[in-house]
């Protein structure tokens, strides 16, 4: 089922979450909506916390053909390597594309569907992209990342479009 996607200012993006305790078929049929929610938003990585939901799951796909999901439960970085600065693009900010500073490569390692412990270390996109949703996880966005001029900014992109007030 697809999903509603929160936009930015919606409080719950600056929300910590807790990790999963037992994997379920309630925790499955989130990680099985926010793919679909992802795949419908023509996005490459989707976190719980950006369709409210308070669980650390994360779905991602950065293959050409869109057919190779990868599904993080209790993702963490365990490590990381040489600064780069990325443009990046999020569900959450919808047509703002910004240079955010991240790690070239990581190392992550969470549970899979079945709740076995992976390790999976990356590079390039799907190294920025597991940065970009784990940040979510933690209730910080790419806005956060930003300095005060390139916050105003995206501020002021997000008043034209009618998405904030003030």
């Amino acid at each position: 089922m697809k999903l509603p996607v929160l936009e930015y200012p919606h409080p719950f993006l600056k929300q910590p979450v807790p990790p999963v305790i037992i994997i379920n078929d309630q925790i499955l049929a989130h990680l099985d909506d926010m793919l679909e929610t992802m795949y419908a938003e023509n996005g490459v990585g989707l976190a719980a916390t950006q369709v409210g939901i308070a669980w650390q799951l994360v779905v991602i796909d950065v293959s050409e053909n869109r057919d190779t999901p990868l599904f993080l439960i209790n993702p963490k970085i365990v490590a990381s390597n040489r600064d780069i600065v990325s443009e990046e693009g999020c569900l959450s900010f919808p047509g703002i594309y910004v240079k955010v500073p991240r790690k070239e490569t990581v190392t992550v390692e969470y549970l899979n569907r079945e709740g076995q412990t992976q390790s999976l270390s990356a590079e390039g996109l799907l190294s920025i992209c597991i940065q970009h949703e784990i940040d979510h996880l933690n209730g910080v966005t790419f806005f956060d990342h930003l300095s005060s001029l390139k916050k105003s900014f995206v501020l002021k992109r997000l008043k034209k479009q009618g998405k904030i007030y003030s």
